[in-house]
């Protein structure tokens, strides 16, 4: 199984070429790009590097939401086009999910933070439970869009350890440090961002269970309204209509 995992979530950009349990190439940005500039660069890239045929591609895996808005839709229109013109089905994941596989093999409780802007976060609660072939990552909160303050609320109420994620962690580190009440880390460089990898980790699973989607079919998941969607409400409502 090949597949090409795509995650632009957020401020990373990140692309990996995956064939069974091997990463065969990764190439992961962080910087004030758009991501239009540099996803199908990355691409392009990572298929000469690799000799890449991509008539041997099985699935395209693609982070469908919560994150960035623009983000999100630039993804979702690569991997479209790439799963309509291969003719080959998209593993949608959840970004919350890959974000927290990427603590794979801990025993802590996992807690992804996305900046949502707004005082708000996209998140979710993890863990990796089981043995052996039966090793797996459960969900304990679904993605969600809270307060960091609810977040953090449900961890005490947990009261296990922690290990935190995700580009909100820098944002609401002081919120963190102030109201957890329980044994915490957060997660080093290299694990605390979107990684394409985790991306067709848990797209090859999907693949594996039958919930693939048609290229055709596919649509970000974004948990709430857009900035512009949220303002023509208010002017709606403001106008009475």
């Amino acid at each position: 199984m090949k597949v090409i995992a795509i995650d632009s979530s957020g401020m990373t950009a990140s692309v990996a070429i995956v064939e069974d349990d091997i990463t065969i190439a990764q190439y992961s940005v962080n910087y004030k790009k758009t991501h239009s500039q540099t996803l199908l660069p990355m691409l392009e890239e990572l298929s000469k590097m690799t000799e890449l045929d991509l008539k041997t591609v099985d699935a395209i895996a693609i982070t469908k939401g919560p994150g960035s808005f623009t983000g999100l839709r630039i993804g979702s229109a690569t991997a479209k086009g790439l799963g309509l013109a291969l003719d080959i089905p998209i593993a949608e994941v959840m970004t919350t999910d890959a974000l927290a596989y990427n603590m794979f093999g801990t025993d802590r409780v996992i807690c992804p933070l996305m900046d949502a802007r707004r005082e708000q976060v996209y998140t979710g609660i993890y863990e990796f439970t089981g043995e052996g072939s039966s090793y797996h990552m459960e969900t304990i909160l679904e993605a969600s869009a809270l307060p960091v303050e609810d977040v953090i609320g449900k961890l005490n109420e947990m009261g296990r350890s922690v290990v935190f994620l995700g580009d909100g962690v820098p944002v609401y580190k002081d919120k963190i440090i102030d109201l957890t009440k329980v044994d915490y880390i957060f997660a080093p460089c290299g694990k605390n961002r979107q990684d394409a990898s985790s991306v067709a980790a848990l797209g090859m699973k999907a693949l594996s269970e039958g919930r693939a989607v048609k290229a055709s079919e596919h649509v970000p998941e974004y948990l709430r309204l857009s900035q512009a969607e949220r303002e023509r409400n208010e002017r709606n409502t403001e106008n009475g209509d």
